[in-house]
């Protein structure tokens, strides 16, 4: 299967179904000899795993990431570095009644329709599931980044109609702000709505979608090429291989469309700093060492316990009710494969940027 790898000289391949035995990857390009502190790549796969919360999935897995190769003492050998994460609380059963029904707005019928062939169980290669292993390659990335002075963060910004009206405007957030609530939304008041407004809908049977908000600081000016491999570009592929991903929005993004050159443009300062950042600290494709800013937006998770018209393998349609365990909002739990997913894009660029010097 095409389409399991990312990455350029920091690559990251993945395997393995959401009922399988278990799922993996193979990091390779990782620097040697530096120092991974395995605990803090855990301590993210718990940030991402299932059942952790009242606004998540019920699923209970420890999501318990083992290294078979590539790490001698806590450090990096530049060899390739391969890890599994094993699945141990799949309830296949719970999908039966989908073997033949394709669920609406979901990866059923196009996955059936591409290969002949799909893994009905938690939506097999589709399901989110999969993310966790994005979270591992995501946090090593981080802490490479963190010791060149790159920081990254994320929160969630809106859920349905409820929104910060200007996520940029909120800077130095720590993890511990993030996290407080299980929304990962870093406004008390508007996080304890976005709850009340998940469990509302996870009442009613159904979900809803939201946004995500992320930063990243202390990257350097030069990453990214002005053509085709343009760092944004890649940010936006690397966002939209997130399952259930809808927008990708830079800096001012849509709203630029609204505005004249005169407001939009970032005056420059005396040593190379804007009085804006209008850009997401991105101009033609290349990071200008100013704060890189994005928003991602995800649609409401397919899979509801409300009764919808499907389509069953022989095309005809019938109406399901869904069974299983299912997030009702999906961004929370999205919060660190953000973060991971961007840690993953910037690490590429910075190492190539580096064998330019």
């Amino acid at each position: 299967m095409p389409g399991s790898s990312i990455g350029t000289l920091f690559r990251l391949t993945t395997f393995g179904e959401s009922h399988g035995a278990a799922i993996g990857g193979i990091i390779d390009g990782f620097p040697s000899n530096f120092p991974v502190d395995l605990e803090a790549i855990q301590a993210e796969l718990d940030r991402r795993r299932p059942g952790q919360s009242s606004v998540s999935s019920p699923r209970k897995e420890s999501d318990q990431v083992r290294f078979l190769s590539g790490l001698y003492e806590s450090k990096s050998t530049g060899a390739p570095i391969a890890f599994i994460i094993e699945n141990t609380n799949q309830r296949s059963q719970d999908y039966d009644h989908l073997k033949s029904v394709f669920r609406p707005s979901h990866s059923d019928f196009s996955y059936q329709q591409k290969y002949g062939i799909r893994d009905h169980r938690g939506g097999g290669r589709s399901s989110a599931r999969e993310t966790a292993c994005r979270v591992v390659a995501g946090a090593m990335a981080q802490q490479f980044l963190e010791a060149q002075g790159i920081q990254i963060r994320a929160f969630v910004d809106q859920v349905g109609p409820l929104k910060i009206s200007r996520p940029q405007d909120l800077q130095k957030l720590d993890r511990k702000q993030i996290d407080a609530h299980p929304v990962r939304c870093p406004e008390p008041e508007l996080a304890k709505k976005m709850e009340a407004l998940i469990l509302d809908l996870q009442q009613a049977g159904d979900s809803v979608g939201g946004s995500i908000f992320c930063r990243a600081e202390g990257v350097p000016a030069g990453l990214g090429e002005p053509v085709f491999d343009k760092l944004h570009a890649e940010l936006a592929r690397a966002m939209l291989s997130i399952n259930a991903t809808k927008g990708f929005e830079l800096g001012s993004g849509f709203q630029a469309a609204q505005m004249t050159g005169s407001e939009h443009n970032d005056a420059f300062l005396e040593g190379g700093q804007t009085a804006t950042n209008n850009s997401g600290g991105i101009q033609g494709g290349i990071s200008n060492g100013m704060p890189i800013y994005f928003r991602v937006a995800f649609k409401p998770v397919a899979t509801i316990l409300r009764e919808q018209q499907a389509l069953n393998s022989e095309l005809k349609a019938q109406q399901l009710k869904a069974e299983g365990r299912h997030d009702p909002c999906v961004v929370p739990r999205a919060v660190p494969i953000v973060e991971a997913m961007t840690a993953i894009t910037l690490l590429d660029f910075y190492l190539m940027q580096r064998a330019y010097q």
